[in-house]
């Protein structure tokens, strides 16, 4: 991953203005008559939302599909470089042990290296939490902000009391799909898009199943970092509901914000997290290095995320790993 952001070209200027959008947007009074999104369908107190579609039935069916054994990395790497939705940014230290001098300890002269990172968690490939986004100060089930958000952490939906999310990994190959390596950036995946690319891999999307879209966009991160950042294509409102209404657990692209942007509707600031987060109790999985598994026409997997458990924390960085 190359190039800094420094928000000095028109790309740039742009990705600073969506981010200021979205603060005015999420800070500024809204009225919602419209409440029936809560309390969430698997019961009033839930506070995992689709990840109860998860069961050891579906573990098992997920490791039958493992064919060639080959492994595949769907994070990027984390660093400095990495995409991240300003002003998030990463930062790390090296330190020497003991005290601080790297003087040697004991008599066999041991010595060693520690790290010290500064770094917002929502960097590079992550997963959202649903604390990370709701509608007004409400979130998934209908908590409000001002009940489970302190300074030092969420209370509840945080992600150190997510199980590991083991499951049927489905990729949708949306670039293929309209015979392109790249989709351009505005373009939305809805509904007809994802049956149309589901019935191409031969493949039904089934409850409990994690889903990953191929765009093609990754690969603008290495090519132009700051066009990457100004917009990108994604899952579009409609789609979002109709996997939401399949019962799939977490949705996922190779974009740095899964949901097409500019937004469908222009008066909307990301309207697609809400929408699976709060509404529906769906994950959602950032920055996934699909190329990999689109080149090898995979379309069927067994997905494996143990995501870190750090308590209290909204967002989380990962590397899940599918298996063929």
């Amino acid at each position: 991953m190359r190039g800094k952001h420094t928000f000095k070209t028109t790309h740039q200027m742009r990705a600073l203005t969506l981010f200021l959008t979205t603060l005015i947007f999420y800070t500024a009074p809204i009225s919602h008559a419209d409440d029936s999104w809560f309390p969430s369908k698997y019961g009033a107190q839930d506070t995992l939302g689709a990840i109860n579609n998860l069961s050891a039935e579906k573990v098992i069916e997920a490791a039958n599909l493992v064919k060639t054994g080959k492994s595949y990395a769907l994070g990027v790497e984390t660093g400095p470089d990495s995409p991240a939705y300003p002003p998030r940014s990463y930062s790390m230290t090296v330190l020497q042990l003991d005290d601080g001098t790297g003087t040697p300890l004991g008599t066999n002269k041991a010595t060693g290296n520690d790290d010290l990172m500064n770094l917002w968690m929502g960097i590079g490939s992550q997963i959202d939490g649903l604390g990370h986004m709701g509608v007004n100060h409400v979130y998934y089930n209908g908590n409000k902000a001002s009940e489970f958000v302190t300074p030092k952490g969420l209370s509840k939906l945080s992600i150190d009391k997510l199980p590991p999310i083991v499951s049927r990994g489905v990729l949708l190959d949306i670039a293929k799909l309209k015979g392109v390596e790249i989709l351009e950036e505005g373009t939305a995946i809805n509904a007809e898009d994802i049956k149309a690319a589901a019935q191409t891999a031969n493949v039904t999307i089934e409850s409990g199943d994690v889903v990953l879209l191929h765009t093609g966009w990754l690969n603008v991160m290495t090519s132009d970092p700051e066009r990457f950042m100004a917009g990108q294509p994604g899952l579009g409102l409609e789609g979002a509901r109709y996997l939401a209404e399949l019962g799939v657990v977490a949705v996922g692209a190779d974009n740095w914000a899964l949901e097409v942007l500019p937004s469908e509707n222009p008066s909307h600031a990301f309207p697609v997290h809400p929408e699976l987060l709060a509404k529906n109790g769906v994950y959602i999985l950032e920055n996934m290095d699909t190329r990999a598994l689109a080149q090898d026409g995979v379309t069927e997997f067994l997905f494996v995320l143990g995501q870190p458990r750090f308590v209290g924390a909204v967002q989380a960085v990962i590397n899940p790993v599918a298996i063929h």
